[in-house]
């Protein structure tokens, strides 16, 4: 009976996630689990096509994919195609996610409103659910969480408060990812790495300490993988970092601000074009306070796209290239060599017309002669 079930299977194609990638491997798990003697069957480690190489299929974490000509014995198999995204994200790299968890501590190291507001923006820039969590709540007393569960509501968020050392929180937590694809995400040394082991006892991440002059965690993470959350649902571990970059346009870092969203579906501001710094009748701007944050991004992204538009035209240094699915892409020229080898080709017409050359000189100094 297994064999027939492994022999229909061989002859059709399965659907799987991609939970991992390493070079040109992806780490496969399939939507059903094979009858096998191997309890890890429903991975299978796969190439990926070199169709889909041609027409430029990048395969990323999260893709849902068709998966040909699995191999049972080794647990091998091809990604034949690449199934349309929900989303993708290109820092962390992550396909179809639903959702990102930021964490921070509130202690050790100690909440940095700049640098959390920072990282909210760049994580409401990507359309995603957002949950913040708080981590290491134990080391701070009532007054203080209270103080700041009132602060962040004031910015548009309810926080969950956790702690992993002491095992407070977690359920909640629990229920709010289950059955969905979540980026971790946040800076270094909050206890990322610890919650997701908390969260999937069968994991072993390695855990960094906070450095001694810094007090800012190693980063121990580095490449995105999915996990399998007991409950269902799946967590994507991504590299630390410590400041997002914030690549968005001027005109749309306030619609990544819950407070100025707020007063924008209350009224319109004069200009369409405002930037809500000191233009006239302006409804964003105000005593809000994030607002001195919004000025100090709007600075940072008008000098990048200043910086962007002042780099040589794309068609100077980039030429088009149609893909086989008719995409565009932009891929850079290459610099022509100074010190490109003669073809055999060109070395033989000119040793003729050398050749020719010197029989004609020869012929006109005889000619000469007589």
């Amino acid at each position: 009976m297994i064999a027939q079930t492994q022999s229909s299977l061989n002859c059709t194609q399965l659907q799987g996630t991609v939970v991992a990638v390493q070079a040109n491997f992806y780490q496969v798990k399939l939507d059903i689990q094979v009858a096998t003697k191997s309890p890890d069957r429903h991975y299978l480690l796969c190439t990926r096509r070199t169709r889909l190489k041609k027409i430029g299929q990048k395969v990323m974490v999260g893709d849902r994919v068709l998966v040909e000509e699995p191999d049972w014995l080794d647990g091998r198999g091809a990604i034949a195609e690449v199934l349309p995204r929900k989303s993708e994200l290109q820092r962390p790299p992550v396909a179809n996610a639903e959702r990102i968890l930021l964490v921070f501590a509130l202690e050790e190291p100690t909440l940095d409103p700049w640098q959390l507001s920072r990282f909210l923006v760049k994580a409401e820039s990507t359309s995603l659910e957002l949950c913040l969590c708080l981590n290491k709540s134990d080391l701070s007393d009532s007054s203080q969480r209270q103080q700041w569960h009132d602060r962040l509501t004031n910015w548009g968020y309810e926080p969950v408060f956790i702690s992993v050392s002491a095992n407070l929180g977690l359920d909640n937590l629990i229920t709010r990812l289950q059955n969905k694809i979540t980026v971790v995400a946040g800076p270094s040394g909050v206890g990322k790495s610890s919650l997701i082991n908390k969260l999937i006892p069968a994991l072993n991440l390695r855990i960094g300490e906070l450095s001694g002059k810094l007090q800012r965690g190693r980063h121990t993470t580095r490449h995105v993988e999915l996990f399998e959350l007991p409950v269902g649902g799946l967590l994507a571990d991504s590299p630390g970092f410590n400041q997002p970059d914030l690549d968005c346009q001027p005109s749309e870092l306030a619609f990544y601000f819950p407070e100025a969203r707020e007063r924008l579906t209350q009224g319109n501001c004069q200009f369409s074009n405002c930037l809500h710094r000191e233009e006239p009748n302006c409804v964003v701007r105000g005593d809000w306070e994030r607002y001195e944050h919004y000025l100090k991004f709007l600075e940072e992204t008008i000098a990048r796209q200043e910086a962007e538009q002042q780099l040589p035209d794309r068609e100077s240094s980039l030429k088009l290239k149609v893909k086989r699915s008719g995409k565009h892409e932009y891929e850079p020229k290459l610099e022509s060599k100074k010190y490109r080898r003669v073809s055999r080709r060109l070395k033989q017409q000119t040793l003729q017309e050398l050749y020719e050359n010197q029989s004609l000189k020869d012929i006109y100094e005889e000619v000469e002669d007589l």
